[in-house]
């Protein structure tokens, strides 16, 4: 039974202080118990700390730990942080990075390679790592961002297409799939990257990406980004429409990718404005908003079908974190204060359920009434608060702390 917590007052969440102190409470979580002395970090933490299928690694956790503690050292001024995301990204080049087949390990288990499939969704953690450590000063050149970028172009990019591929077997083979979850996570990537290295290489390869996903696929289906296409970039209405709740490819639309896609698109309006970012950051964000606020428990749910009904009423961790993060841009930017109270509904229902005040850092998943399904905090490729922290630091840059700004 989690613990009954007070509403906070609204003002609480909107301000430096709370953002920093909450920011630091996740951290505090995972400092005594993420760093493996054999290398890499621990990825499955039930409620308490305690591991479970510890000798577990994925590609995509062990780089979000990078950047959660690359970032967190510059936020926080504090060089134990970057000791620790220096162990991870040393595990990421050593262990995922298999030298002899120059392909990322997918998955290991006790810190051998068991799952060789290559996931553009992987990559672009790897190149937002790369981006995390240069600006934390981890690594001072920009080479090896440059190299994941062309690892990228070479077995991922469709150029007739303006965006990314999803998987390549492990025997060599490019999978018919296409989705816009790799190419959001991508544009995400590079514009970190350009944030890092100046290079407007990154830059106008994310705003192709934004374009690309947000206005000319958006547009086929009716404003709202879906999830799968087929290999001519065309909906596909029925992929995976038997398991809505699949971790990386659900069937729907989710509320919770169209309210990303609202917080990259202001991300570039703010290094290159212009009216359409932000008009369609609104548009996605009002219609996600408006179609999946669950009026009676709170929260946003995880999907919604084509006629704009319910496929998935879960609630996720990361949907309510992205979502607060890009209302306080919406608000930043449109100075309509409608959006600041959105992050404040976004806030008092994550406060009251999603945030463990008991143990630290947040829950992964709750059922529709808000009760758990499992006391398994975070899971390797599912969670490791780096939503909920880059959520918090995203907001504190909106605030205005310009110290933060030059160095995120």
């Amino acid at each position: 039974m989690k613990p009954a917590q007070q509403p906070l007052p609204e003002e609480a969440f909107y301000s430096r202080d709370f953002l920093l102190k909450h920011g630091q409470s996740i951290l505090n979580f995972y400092n005594p118990r993420v760093i493996d002395n054999t290398g890499g970090y621990f990825q499955n933490f039930r409620d308490n700390g305690d591991h479970f299928d510890d000798k577990f690694r994925q590609l995509v956790s062990s780089t979000r730990i990078v950047v959660n503690y690359a970032l967190a050292s510059l936020v926080y001024d504090n060089n134990e942080y970057l000791s620790m995301a220096k162990h991870g990204l040393d595990y990421v080049e050593q262990v995922h990075w298999q030298q002899d087949k120059q392909r990322y390990a997918w998955t290991l288990n006790d810190h051998q390679a068991n799952d060789m499939t290559q996931q553009a969704y992987g990559y672009a953690f790897v190149l937002l790592a790369y981006a995390a450590a240069k600006k934390s000063g981890l690594i001072n050149s920009n080479d090896k961002l440059l190299t994941v970028y062309q690892l990228l172009e070479e077995r991922f990019w469709q150029a007739e297409f303006g965006l990314y591929a999803d998987e390549i077997s492990a025997d060599g083979q490019l999978s018919d799939y296409r989705g816009q979850n790799a190419n959001m996570h991508l544009c995400e990537a590079m514009i970190a990257a350009y944030e890092a290295t100046s290079d407007t290489l990154f830059l106008q390869r994310a705003q192709t990406i934004a374009e690309n996903i947000a206005i000319r696929q958006a547009d086929l289906t009716d404003g709202l980004v879906w999830e799968h296409y087929t290999t001519e970039f065309t909906p596909d209405w029925e992929y995976n429409k038997d398991d809505p709740k699949n971790l990386y490819r659900p069937w729907g639309f989710q509320p919770g990718h169209q309210t990303e896609w609202t917080k990259l698109l202001l991300m570039l309006n703010r290094h290159q404005p212009q009216s359409w970012l932000v008009e369609r950051a609104k548009s996605l964000f009002d219609r996600a908003y408006q179609t999946a606020w669950d009026n009676e428990h709170g929260g946003l749910i995880y999907g919604f079908d084509p006629q704009g009904k319910c496929c998935d009423n879960d609630k996720y961790f990361w949907v309510q974190a992205e979502s607060f993060a890009a209302a306080a841009m919406l608000y930043q930017v449109t100075k309509d204060k409608k959006y600041l109270e959105q992050y404040n509904a976004l806030w008092q229902y994550s406060w009251q359920h999603m945030v463990d005040h008991q143990h630290g850092a947040w829950f992964r998943i709750l059922k529709h009434n808000n009760t758990k399904y499992s006391d398994q905090k975070s899971a390797a490729g599912a969670k490791c608060d780096y939503h909920t922290l880059g959520a918090c630091f995203e907001v504190l840059r909106v605030l205005g702390d310009d110290t933060l700004n030059r160095k995120l």
